[in-house]
C-alpha cells in the first residue's frame, strides 16, 4: 500500500512540477524501467537525470545510490563531478570577458601570458584564444595529460610544461583534444578581470543562475553534503575510489554540480542567456561558443541522419536528422557526464554518473533525445552493451595473456638490479625505478601517491600495474645499449594519453 501512495504522489508531483507537456511514452511509461535495466547490467550505482524544454524542466529524478553497497539515494541535489563539462563553463567566461570588452578571443595568449610557449617558437606567439578553447593548437588528443592528471603541478606549471610537448600536427591544421589549453584560458581571467577562475564563474555564472550546490574546484568535494561517491571497476569489480584532486586543471574538467543545478545552466543557454524571465549571460557571448572552429570528423550516426562533427568553444556541434546538436561528454575519476542541447527545438538533457565505466551516460541521451523528436526506439543500451561486452572479453584475454606469461618466470634481458635508477623525460620530469615490498615499481617525481609495479614477462618488456586505476595496466618496455639500461618506454591507460612517455636512464 505504501508503494502505490508514492508512486500516486510522485505522479501528482510530476505534473505539479512540470506542468501540461505532453512526454512520449518512451520517457512517461517506460524510461524507469530501461535505466533500472541498465544500471543493474553495468553495475552503476547511481544516475541523475533532467530533460528541459521550451524554458522549463519537464523531468527530473535521481536512480540507484550514491555509494555502491550503501543505501543513500541519489535525487535531483546530489553532486556528481561534470568532467569536461566544464569545458564551456570556461569558454563561456571567456566569452563574457570579450562582450564586456576586457579581452577579445582573437588576442594572443602571450599579450596576456608572455610566458605561454610552444616548441613551435612561431606557433607560440601566433596562439589565440580561440585556437586554445577548440583544440587546434597541434596536440594529439590528450597529449601531455599524464603529466598533468592528479599531480602535484600548479595550473602556471602546467602552462609552462606545454612547451616542451612535441606537437603531432603542424598548428592549426588538426583537431587534438587538449586540456591544458583550457587551463591556459582559465589563467588568462585574473589577468582580464581580476578575480580567479573559480571566482568568475561563482561571481558571474553560477550566482546569477542560483547554482547554488555548484562546487568549482575538487578541494570543496570531501566536506559537501549529498554527494556522489567516485567509482570504477577494480578486478572488475565495481568499487569506490577516491576523489580525483584535479584543481590544477580546473578549468578543463574540476566542476561538480547536480541536474537542478545543471538545469538552469541549460535553460540559460537554450534560452539565449535568459533565466525565469532576465536575462543573466550576454546572448553574443552564447553565439560564440556556438560557432564552429575545429572540424573533428565526417563520420555520421549509426541510425539517424548526421553528416558533420564540428567543435565551437567547448561544445561539439553536429547535425541531427535536421536539425542542431550541440554537446559534451564528461570523464573523471569516478564519473561520466553528458549535456545535449537541440537549441531548435529549445530541448536539453543532462545526464550525470558515478562511475568511469559505463556506456548509460551516452546511450539514455541518445535515446531520449530521439523520443522527443518522434523517432524510432533503437535500444541503445543494448548496442553499447554489446560493445562493451566486447571490449572486457577482449581486455580479460589480454590480462590473462600477460598473467600466464609472468607466473612463466622468464628471464629478463638483464639482472634485474640493472634497470632500477632514476630516469628523465624532458616533457614529464623524472622517474624513479625501486625494489620496494620485494617488487621493482616505478615512482614519479610529481605523481607522489602513484606507483606501478613491473613484473617481467620477457626479454626487456614488464608488466606495469598501476596502483590508481586511472592509470591502468600497460606494457614498459626498456630499450639497451652496450648491456646496459638506456631508456624506458612508459604508457598509461588510453583514457588519460595515447602518447607514449620515453624516460632516459641517467
Amino acid at each position: 500500500m505504501k508503494h502505490l501512495v508514492f508512486l500516486l504522489l510522485s505522479i501528482l508531483c510530476l505534473n505539479t512540477v512540470f506542468g501540461q507537456t505532453t512526454l512520449p511514452a518512451f520517457i512517461s511509461d517506460s524510461l524507469d524501467i530501461y535505466v533500472n535495466r541498465a544500471m543493474a547490467k553495468e553495475q552503476l550505482p547511481g544516475l541523475a537525470l533532467c530533460i528541459v524544454k521550451d524554458g522549463r524542466v519537464v523531468f527530473m529524478r535521481g536512480y540507484g545510490v550514491k555509494e555502491h553497497g550503501k543505501t543513500g539515494g541519489v535525487d535531483e541535489n546530489t553532486l556528481f563531478m561534470i568532467g569536461s563539462n566544464t569545458k564551456a563553463f570556461t569558454s563561456l567566461a571567456m566569452a563574457i570577458l570579450q562582450e564586456e570588452g576586457m579581452l577579445t578571443l582573437n588576442d594572443q595568449i602571450t599579450k596576456w601570458l608572455p610566458e605561454f610557449k610552444l616548441e613551435n617558437k612561431l606557433a607560440g606567439e601566433q596562439a589565440i584564444i580561440r585556437d586554445v578553447l577548440s583544440h587546434r593548437i597541434g596536440f594529439r588528443t590528450f597529449q601531455g595529460d599524464f603529466t598533468y592528471w592528479k599531480s602535484n603541478l600548479t595550473r602556471s606549471q602546467v602552462v609552462e610544461k606545454m612547451q616542451f610537448i612535441k606537437p603531432a600536427y603542424p598548428f592549426r591544421t588538426i583537431y587534438g583534444y587538449c586540456n591544458a589549453g583550457f587551463v591556459v584560458a582559465g589563467e588568462i581571467i585574473p589577468h582580464a578581470s581580476g578575480k580567479s577562475w573559480e571566482d568568475f564563474l561563482k561571481e558571474r555564472i553560477f550566482t546569477p543562475l542560483n547554482m547554488n550546490r555548484t562546487l568549482a574546484l575538487t578541494k570543496d568535494m570531501p566536506g559537501s553534503e549529498n554527494i556522489a561517491a567516485a567509482h570504477d571497476f577494480m578486478d572488475y569489480k565495481i568499487t569506490k575510489v577516491p576523489y580525483g584532486l584535479l584543481d590544477n586543471l580546473g578549468p578543463a574538467g574540476s566542476i561538480c554540480s547536480s541536474v537542478s543545478d545543471m538545469s538552469k545552466w541549460v535553460i540559460m543557454l537554450l534560452e539565449k542567456g535568459m533565466i525565469d524571465g532576465r536575462p543573466v549571460i550576454p546572448e553574443k557571448a552564447i553565439d560564440q561558443i556556438w560557432y564552429p572552429h575545429a572540424i573533428v570528423g565526417v563520420n555520421g550516426h549509426p541510425f539517424n541522419e548526421q553528416h558533420f562533427r564540428l567543435y565551437g568553444l567547448g561544445f561539439n556541434l553536429n547535425d541531427y536528422n535536421g536539425l542542431r546538436k550541440i554537446s559534451h561528454t564528461g570523464a573523471v575519476t569516478g564519473f561520466l557526464s553528458n549535456v545535449i542541447l537541440m537549441p531548435e527545438k529549445r530541448l536539453g538533457v543532462v545526464i550525470l554518473t558515478n562511475s568511469l565505466q559505463n556506456s548509460i551516460y551516452y546511450s539514455l541521451g541518445e535515446e531520449i533525445i530521439d523520443a522527443m523528436l518522434g523517432l524510432p526506439y533503437r535500444n541503445y543500451a543494448g548496442i553499447y552493451e554489446h560493445y562493451d561486452a566486447a571490449d572486457r572479453a577482449n581486455k580479460l584475454k589480454l590480462e590473462k595473456q600477460y598473467r600466464d606469461s609472468i607466473s612463466m618466470k622468464l628471464k629478463t634481458a638483464l639482472p634485474i638490479d640493472s634497470y632500477k635508477g632514476t630516469y628523465s623525460n624532458e616533457l614529464y620530469g623524472k622517474m624513479q625505478i625501486v625494489v620496494e615490498n620485494g617488487e621493482l615499481r616505478m615512482r614519479f617525481e610529481h605523481h607522489p601517491k602513484l606507483f606501478a609495479i613491473l613484473e617481467p614477462i620477457s626479454g626487456n618488456r614488464f608488466y606495469a600495474s598501476f596502483n590508481d586505476t586511472d592509470f591502468g595496466r600497460e606494457i614498459c618496455t626498456f630499450t639497451i645499449e652496450n648491456e646496459a639500461v638506456k631508456s624506458a618506454i612508459v604508457k598509461v591507460a588510453d583514457f588519460l594519453e595515447y602518447t607514449t612517455y620515453i624516460f632516459m636512464k641517467n
